[in-house]
């Protein structure tokens, strides 16, 4: 029986964290998850999705607010896991923390690394363009994301991905993945393999302006940039003062009209770029939910009705 200390937070984590519960050649004996932190609008104190899901299955839970803490540390290295698995936890492993399982630290990682270390693997691929990604298991060193692979498994992308659907598909290949991964790695069924030193990229944290639509770019690019924010932080654009976030297009006929400009056309809501145009399926106008195309082709004062010319900032 592999004993096992899971840390993760987000609903990521939470296929990985079923499937080491329901394999009976392992035991999850703690579970390590963010402390519970103000969010949303009201700013309520909420649980993590692992928190929940860990507490459903009468697992114990501990929070620590850091694993730099010496009395952390010591407690980890008491314990003499096997194998400590880590998906998006958002706290960094030190040395000692690393070392201390007899396998070490596996972590499942949302890209085919190299490619992709760091923060918004997902995100980075689909505005890059990338026809494929994948999940990584990876043995954890110091580095970001830099420790030797123990597996993969490839995802195709195309231009109506987004980050939102890919998402949910890593997330549930992951935990098989890992699971299978680990028990090969005890049974010396797998070796680890060294990341290749070429095709390294890094997906850097997403700022607010990466979101901002240029509507004067490429068809192609202004696409990927909508479906890669899909659904946080959700592109977005100007028309006059209200912002709009638009989560979905998809490619259009016709000849485009000045980069930007927004309009309605029959059963369509249409917006141009630098060299064509794209028709908006599901968008969010300021104060109300997210509509899909039937719905925004009945709003009464949506700023489609006449056509508008959409901005980057707020007139």
């Amino acid at each position: 029986m592999l004993r096992v200390l899971f840390a993760g937070t987000p609903d990521f984590a939470v296929p990985t964290l079923k499937a080491l519960i329901e394999d009976p050649d392992i035991a999850i004996e703690y579970v390590l998850t963010q402390p519970d932190r103000p969010s949303g609008r009201g700013q309520k104190v909420s649980e993590s999705a692992v928190k929940q899901s860990a507490l459903a299955a009468n697992l114990a839970v501990r929070q620590p607010m850091t694993l730099k803490d010496p009395n952390e540390i010591a407690w980890i290295q008491e314990q003499e896991f096997d194998a400590i698995v880590v998906v998006a936890y958002g706290q960094i492993l030190n040395a000692a923390v690393l070392q201390s399982p007899r396998l070490g630290c596996l972590n499942v990682h949302a890209s085919l690394l190299p490619k992709w270390r760091g923060a918004a693997p997902l995100q980075r691929a689909i505005e890059a363009g990338d026809t494929e990604t994948g999940i990584t298991i990876m043995l954890m060193d110091e580095g970001l994301d830099t420790g030797p692979m123990l597996n993969t498994a490839l995802v195709p992308i195309d231009d109506q991905t987004t980050t939102a659907e890919l998402h949910d598909q890593l997330a549930t290949i992951g935990g098989p993945l890992l699971v299978h991964s680990l028990k090969r790695f005890d049974q010396g069924a797998i070796q680890p393999i060294q990341q290749p030193r070429d095709g390294i990229t890094y997906a850097h944290k997403i700022t607010t302006d990466d979101a901002c639509i240029r509507w004067n770019r490429d068809h192609t690019q202004v696409m990927r940039q909508i479906h890669a924010f899909n659904p946080i932080p959700g592109a977005f654009t100007f028309a006059g003062s209200s912002r709009i976030k638009i989560y979905s297009v998809r490619p259009a006929g016709g000849s485009p009209r000045q980069a930007g400009i927004l309009w309605k056309e029959n059963d369509q809501i249409l917006v141009s770029t630098h060299n064509g145009n794209l028709q908006i399926l599901d968008c969010q106008l300021p104060g109300g939910k997210r509509m899909m195309l039937e719905q925004m082709l009945s709003h009464q004062s949506a700023p489609w009705i006449e056509p508008i010319q959409l901005l980057e900032q707020g007139a």
